[in-house]
């Protein structure tokens, strides 16, 4: 082990310790089809008359939030709007927001959407209670800070991020394009809603990315060296929803049941994740995000095999127990025949899913910007299998590019 290797390692084994520490119990849920139209009675219930909701001009064009603003007025709560987040959400974005929740005296924050408008929700919410900071300001653990938040509730349009449950929120710098990673238990959700019928909508191709986004929250924190029992069950119940209906509503959107397993596949995915943390996968897929807009769970889902090849044997025993969760075919046997089967099947579940194999947008020129912004984010951070530096960082990144 190299002097670096072990500083990573004492300083994740630190954090493992401070995790019991905690609070992670999960949000309140309403869940089911319809269950959105329950939140205003919930809001109101409350006592909370003044809300902002933060969702992206995409919804607002389509309607979709307009039940349950109408939902709201009719209960007699005022609501405003925020409503041009854009993919990868910006520091400018959240500090826009913010002022539009100041301005109108809000009480509360509705995050409507997916990724992108609930890591935006969740910084307003937060830089809320302390008015004196701006978005690019709070990178990084937030653990010291305990002023009470306004109260989040999460809509989640998409079954991938699983953002309601979780404690982080990500944010791209407007100036740089670099992201970071916000984190504090103060950001998770109070209240998340698990309606199935506000994701019957989502095309075929959102659908598959961001259900891929689930399935690398799930396998990056069931492999992260600061797994726990919650955590493995909560990883091993995700990665079996998601084989099982990922393929499903993929060629079938309108499949209620199959939309509702994949939202508390993904909301499981989360709470493991929130508290295993995820790995290179998603630092990779960060960074590419940063560079080239790509979204996040396209970057997710092409990055994760390439990862998870170059763990190799530091993950095949626990790709293995993922392999069975699966429910794959029988016929590997051993935890390397396993780990190397469950990467294999993986990979042929993006190629059915039209996910490809790798990006021509990979620029030779910037693949060391890439590893470097991976790295650090994710080291020392990240419980990985094995640490990478930057020269097997780069080798997986020019592996991607086609």
């Amino acid at each position: 082990m190299t002097t670096y290797e072990f500083l990573c390692r004492a300083f994740q084994k630190t954090a493992f310790a401070g995790q019991y520490a905690l609070p992670w119990g999960d949000p309140d849920l309403l869940r089911g089809p319809g269950s959105v139209n329950e939140l205003p009675a919930l809001i109101k219930s409350l006592g909370l008359r003044r809300v902002l909701m933060v969702t992206d001009q995409g919804l607002m064009k389509i309607g979709l939030p307009a039940p349950l603003l109408q939902g709201l007025e009719t209960a007699g709560i005022f609501c405003a709007v925020y409503d041009k987040t854009v993919p990868n959400p910006t520091t400018t974005n959240i500090d826009d927001a913010r002022r539009v929740y100041d301005e109108n005296r809000c009480q509360a924050v509705i995050a409507y959407g997916g990724g992108s408008p609930m890591d935006c929700a969740k910084i307003v919410g937060f830089l809320a209670a302390y008015p004196s900071k701006t978005a690019a300001k709070v990178k990084g653990l937030q653990l010291h800070r305990f002023r009470k938040l306004p109260p989040l509730f999460a809509v989640p349009t998409t079954a991938g991020t699983g953002s309601e449950v979780t404690i982080a929120a990500v944010v791209s710098d407007a100036a740089t394009h670099a992201k970071f990673t916000v984190m504090s238990p103060l950001l998770r959700p109070k209240y998340a809603v698990l309606d199935p019928e506000l994701t019957l909508g989502l095309p075929p191709a959102p659908t598959a990315q961001t259900g891929m986004d689930a399935l690398t929250h799930a396998v990056e924190a069931y492999i992260s060296l600061s797994h726990v029992k919650p955590t493995d069950e909560r990883a091993l119940e995700a990665t079996k929803l998601i084989f099982e209906n990922l393929e499903v509503v993929y060629a079938d959107g309108r499949n209620l049941a199959a939309r509702e397993r994949m939202l508390y596949a993904s909301f499981c995915a989360g709470a493991a994740f929130t508290r295993a943390y995820v790995g290179y996968a998603h630092g990779i897929a960060h960074a590419l995000g940063g560079l080239y807009n790509i979204p996040h769970g396209l970057g997710c889902a092409v990055t994760l095999p390439h990862v998870l090849e170059a763990y190799g044997e530091s993950a095949y025993a626990r790709l293995a127990d993922l392999y069975d969760a699966a429910g794959l075919p029988e016929g590997p046997v051993g935890a390397a025949q396993k780990g190397k089967a469950f990467i294999k099947a993986v990979r042929e579940l993006n190629e059915r899913l039209g996910i490809p194999a790798g990006f021509e947008s990979i620029q030779d020129k910037d693949v060391p910007e890439i590893a470097r912004r991976c790295l650090k984010e994710s080291n020392p951070l990240y419980p990985v299998p094995k640490i990478f530096q930057q020269a097997q960082c780069e080798a997986v990144v020019r592996g991607m590019k086609i």
